[in-house]
């Protein structure tokens, strides 16, 4: 189970390195595709919550040290949080598709940002943004799920 977590972690790296590549953000800041969730919702789905926690917080701390700073990481690690509990609750209800699930992660993801910014910079005022960011969170959580269902059909992990 650890090689297979530090393999996936490895992957996660790859993907956050190379979404970094594409400048989504500077046309909407905060909008990111998420292509590191995949290995997330992947983990979460077939080897459960401890090792996809591991994935996630290994992934955003190295990147964070790696391409950005500490305050990257601390809005990661509460967007990942919060998508990762919304996720779990989602999965355990057994109502939706990884799709639905991964939808609920993207804008939750989202949601645990805002709320983090909305302490640090003690403006309420910053939700308004959320109506942005939920859409974008629904969009690209849409996409991670087909991708992650696709990938989930034909590996085996």
């Amino acid at each position: 189970m650890t090689a297979m977590c530090g393999v996936l972690m490895a992957l996660a790296l790859v993907l956050s390195y190379l979404e970094s590549l594409v400048p989504v953000s500077a046309a909407i800041p905060g909008v990111k595709l998420g292509l590191a969730n995949m290995v997330t919702i992947i983990a979460l789905r077939r080897l459960g919550l401890r090792p996809a926690i591991i994935i996630s917080v290994g992934r955003i701390v190295i990147s964070g040290v790696l391409f950005s700073n500490l305050t990257v990481i601390i809005y990661s690690l509460a967007g990942a949080a919060f998508s990762i509990a919304i996720m779990l609750l989602a999965e355990r209800t057994r109502l939706l598709s990884l799709v639905g699930i991964s939808i609920c992660g993207g804008v939750a993801h989202n949601l645990g940002q805002v709320m983090v910014a909305c302490l640090v910079m003690e403006n309420i005022r910053i939700f308004k943004y959320m109506a942005v960011l939920a859409i974008s969170g629904a969009i690209s959580g849409a996409l991670v799920g087909i991708f992650s269902s696709v990938i989930m059909k034909n590996i085996k992990i």
